[in-house]
């Protein structure tokens, strides 16, 4: 057992104790990876998402809520980032965020987790299933009680109403249809 009254021992890992946690700004990443024509990969983030993480006196319930900005995509290319601002893609100005609400941790093995939750994207909202790693906890040096994690699920970007597309004459469209989730950050205790 850790001397740390802010963690503790849980299935072999050092975990935080039971409080709410917020996403630190600053060591955060919402990404995401598609295919273009069929034969490469674009990569590209939202660089405004907010979450509050709930840690559960049994870790098996502990929660998580976040929201995401969609105007805040960005691939690095600015004409690409208009058009998946647009109806064709996120209609930002109607449906100004993303939502995700975790229902439960399906299973874990190790620092490996298996979290349900529902995400909105659109105002359609669908299940999805996260692979999360549990990275650590600590204290950071400026006193901050943190914990870091990973996560990537992958979803069907037309069960969301994502179903803009062009097809190509030598076969295939222009835009895959998978969408692979990435996120990585440390979380902040605030309570």
């Amino acid at each position: 057992m850790t001397t740390d009254t802010n963690t503790r021992s849980w299935d072999g890992l050092t975990i935080p104790t039971a409080g709410t946690f917020e996403l630190d700004q600053a060591h955060k990443r919402v990404g995401f990876v598609a295919r273009h024509l069929m034969v490469s990969k674009v990569r590209g983030e939202f660089t405004e998402a907010t979450a509050t993480v709930t840690i559960g006196e049994d870790p098996l319930q502990s929660s998580v809520v976040a929201t995401i900005q969609a105007a805040s995509i960005s691939t690095g290319q600015a004409d690409r980032d208009n058009h998946l601002r647009t109806g064709d893609f996120l209609e930002a100005d109607k449906y100004p965020t993303l939502e995700f609400r975790s229902t439960g941790v399906k299973s874990h093995s190790g620092n490996e987790f298996v979290l349900t939750g529902d995400l909105t994207i659109k105002d359609v909202t669908r299940q999805v299933e996260l692979a999360v790693e549990f990275e650590g906890a600590g204290r950071s040096p400026y006193g901050f009680d943190v914990f870091g994690f990973s996560a990537t699920t992958e979803i069907d970007r037309e069960d969301f109403g994502l179903t803009w597309n062009v097809a190509l004459e030598s076969g295939g469209v222009m835009v895959g249809k998978k969408v692979k989730i990435e996120i990585e950050g440390e979380a902040i205790r605030q309570a």
